[in-house]
């Protein structure tokens, strides 16, 4: 789909700021929900570009994720409208005090999601954690999961494992069939689940990278629509350990990520100041 509408500056993307309270419930779980981040008018805009872009992707299943979701990643470098989102000065603040510790956050990837009905082809989003495929050397790494539709809890919204990023790395999943996090570390269980969630368009969950969740089957009978975001600690160095989206770059190993594809999100100051 041909970018032809003038994308929104940061300026004037409709998000907020979070709150002292939300930042303090991210460090304590791992995770937070975030009401009516976004406007849910500039939000119904992405909803109707992210249905043509969808529209258009493959439907191959060719691993464990494709049965779980699809997706068209790195959206934002193709369309002005979700990378004016992604670069809002707002966001990268948010994550900077989020991640605690970190002066400044890059943009690691900005996805689509989609969950079709369970009937449709797409089942249950094992558990898993993030961090694991990364080759960043360090774990501080969050992603923002906007709903751009609302997104009922039976339609397969996430659920986290509180407090579960407090353990560290603790595998792969989707390598294999059964490898999922529950299957791995039983003793997860004895953690707190998070309570079924019910979106609003506009709503958003963030979560680290370390923590453990997963989704259940959409149950309804029309797709499950998100935008995702994922940022990291501009700090943080290449490893080398192979990944799709770092193979063939040309990064250093054990120099930070200076590369187009992982930008530096300038966070807004405190009091809304640029």
């Amino acid at each position: 789909m041909a970018d032809k509408t003038p994308a929104p500056t940061a300026d004037t993307t409709p998000v907020r700021d979070v709150t002292d309270d939300e930042v303090a419930r991210f460090r304590e779980n791992g995770w937070v929900r975030l009401p009516r981040l976004a406007d849910p008018a500039h939000v119904a805009l992405l909803r109707d570009r992210a249905l043509e872009y969808l529209a258009g992707r493959s439907r191959a299943v060719t691993s464990t994720v494709d049965r779980a979701f699809g997706q068209s990643r790195d959206i934002a470098e193709s369309d002005g409208h979700f990378r004016a989102l992604a670069f809002d000065p707002r966001l990268g603040r948010a994550a900077v005090r989020l991640l605690h510790g970190v002066a400044g956050v890059r943009v690691q990837v900005t996805n689509l999601l989609i969950k079709e009905p369970e009937d449709g082809g797409h089942g249950a989003t094992e558990f898993h954690q993030d961090f694991p495929w990364m080759p960043m050397d360090r774990s501080a790494m969050l992603t923002v999961w906007l709903a751009l539709a609302d997104v009922p809890a039976d339609m397969g919204s996430l659920r986290f494992y509180s407090g579960s990023h407090r353990y560290g790395v603790l595998g792969r999943s989707f390598a294999r069939d059964g490898d999922d996090q529950l299957s791995q570390h039983p003793w997860l269980k004895e953690l707190e689940l998070s309570p079924p969630l019910d979106l609003a368009a506009g709503d958003a969950t963030v979560h680290h990278a370390l923590t453990v969740h997963g989704a259940a089957a959409n149950r309804r009978d029309t797709p499950r629509l998100s935008f995702t975001v994922t940022y990291f600690d501009a700090d943080a160095l290449y490893t080398g350990t192979p990944y799709r989206q770092t193979d063939g770059l040309g990064l250093a190993v054990n120099e930070p990520f200076e590369h187009p594809k992982f930008p530096v999100v300038a966070p807004a100051r405190a009091g809304g100041e640029r």
